[in-house]
């Protein structure tokens, strides 16, 4: 048997740690918004790949789902786990978050950074359009994480 103490151990559970890992991602990208509303190039980027990292990898940890965490799995359910990973597209899911993998998700929201950048040639309007773009991208990105995580535990669960 798994030790499941890492990881939520009922559908409730599994709610909860959404609503609290929803509420930690809308705290970050908040502060990524403040970020990118100084009006320096460049600076958001660096600040978001940071923020990103972090937020990542403590949803991960909050649904029991860090690669450390996984491994402490019995071969049966770590296998479980990572083919769920897969399955729902949980390219973040059980690796272990570094500044290039994140840069390479946000490369495919590549329009939204596109549009993020050219809103900062307008003086204070392109400021405050490039924090709500980036705003509500981060905030989308780490919400379709959780639920990628959210699905990975219930598969977990559902085995067990």
């Amino acid at each position: 048997m798994p030790d499941w103490t890492l990881m939520p151990a009922s559908e409730r559970d599994i709610e909860e740690v959404k609503a609290r890992c929803r509420r930690i991602v809308k705290r970050r990208a908040a502060v990524s918004a403040g970020i990118a509303a100084v009006p320096l190039p460049g600076v958001d980027l660096a600040a978001d790949l940071g923020l990103f990292a972090a937020v990542i990898d403590d949803i991960n940890r909050e649904f029991g789902l860090t690669p450390a965490q996984i491994e402490r799995l019995q071969p049966k359910f770590r296998l479980i786990a990572y083919e769920a990973a897969l399955s729902v597209g949980g390219m973040l899911i059980g690796k272990l978050i570094t500044k290039e993998l994140v840069l390479q998700l946000l490369r495919r929201s590549g329009a939204k950074l596109l549009a993020r950048q050219a809103t900062r040639l307008v003086p204070i309007a392109g400021q405050i359009a490039s924090a709500a773009i980036g705003f509500v991208a981060f905030r989308q990105i780490g919400n379709q994480h959780i639920d990628a995580c959210a699905k990975v535990a219930a598969e977990l669960l559902a085995a067990r």
